[in-house]
């Protein structure tokens, strides 16, 4: 059986990262993508002896950086059986009225055309092929919209919306596309929210948090499924989150 090629991106940490060391333990051969390459570099050196592993620096944000990358693969990893689009965070947990606008850019660049650019580069030898699998990683602020999320929701919203659409245009080549979307997930995510303030540290205490290797062997999961089966829409909470807001805490 040929062994597969998975991209990563944002595989620098947290649920991306989590997810390079679950596809290694199943041989999967690994492109991780991501702006820190002292991190990717360790990350290589840590997976190198479990399977092969390329890393391409680049920000999703930049439509020609994107495509450069991708187009730099050499042929042994030019051929990407699976991609993972991880790359996303949040700015800012403000009303919309007191927004900041760069907060605004930054997400809508990395959360919503991020997803664009990536696919986009890849999704062409994808449909020569007519065979792959696309992982939209989205969020439960996809699915509602909470109080001061508004923006960040409105991307998280429209990955879901890409993926629908996407799924439906890929329909013809006979590849899979799905969206896996985590609830309160224990990352560096808040820690970029609230961009260093303390208070970021109390967003995962008094409950159990999921953590990234909870997201990442579900991710596994999904692309592991036979080719008839695909996951299109996953949804996952810790057990003490019932929502965006009802969370039980200690």
């Amino acid at each position: 059986m040929n062994t597969k090629i998975a991209l990563i991106t944002g595989a620098t940490s947290g649920i991306g990262k989590s997810t390079a060391f679950e596809f290694a333990k199943h041989n999967i051969k690994l492109i991780l993508c991501g702006r820190r390459q002292e991190r990717l570099d360790d990350i290589q050196k840590e997976l190198e002896n479990q399977t092969e592993v390329y890393t391409l620096s680049f920000d999703v944000r930049d439509k020609k950086a994107t495509q450069d990358a991708i187009n730099s693969l050499p042929d042994s990893f030019s051929n990407i059986d699976i991609l993972i689009n991880n790359a996303g965070n949040a700015h800012g947990l403000d009303t919309i009225q007191d927004g900041d606008t760069d907060d605004w850019d930054a997400m809508m660049d990395i959360n919503v055309k991020g997803v664009l650019y990536v696919s986009k580069a890849i999704m062409p030898k994808m449909v020569a092929r007519k065979s792959g699998h696309i992982i939209n990683i989205g969020s439960s602020a996809g699915k509602e919209v909470y109080p001061k999320g508004n923006v960040y929701c409105a991307t998280k919203h429209a990955v879901l919306a890409i993926t629908e659409g996407m799924r439906i245009d890929m329909n013809p080549y006979g590849i899979k596309v799905g969206a896996v979307n985590p609830g309160l997930v224990e990352t560096e995510f808040s820690k970029v929210r609230f961009k260093g303030d303390p208070k970021a540290d109390s967003v995962y205490k008094g409950f159990e948090a999921l953590q990234p290797q909870d997201i990442a062997e579900i991710i596994y999961f999904v692309v592991s499924r036979p080719y008839h089966v695909n996951i299109a829409d996953l949804l996952v909470f810790p057990t003490a989150q019932a929502n965006s807001t009802t969370v039980k805490k200690n």
